[in-house]
């Protein structure tokens, strides 16, 4: 999960990943920080996310996107 935290502190360091459960919802996220996170999850962990995964829900939390990584890293 650091690696995780750390690209997502790329993106915006000001926000308490570990608090913060509305990414999406309160648009801390705009749609180029969105696509420039599914860009970095795909790289650093070697995993493709498909489209139909691609939903507000996966995205709203540290612990969301975590959930989403390991979906992938396990299938």
């Amino acid at each position: 999960m650091e690696k995780l935290l750390a690209i997502l502190c790329q993106i915006n360091p000001e926000i308490d990943y570990w608090q913060e459960k509305h990414l999406i919802d309160n648009r801390l996220y705009d749609s180029i920080q969105i696509v420039y996170l599914i860009e970095e999850i795909s790289s650093e962990f070697e995993i493709e996310i498909e489209p139909q995964d691609m939903l507000p829900e996966n995205f709203n939390s540290l612990d969301a996107i975590w959930k989403l990584v390991q979906k992938y890293a396990e299938g």
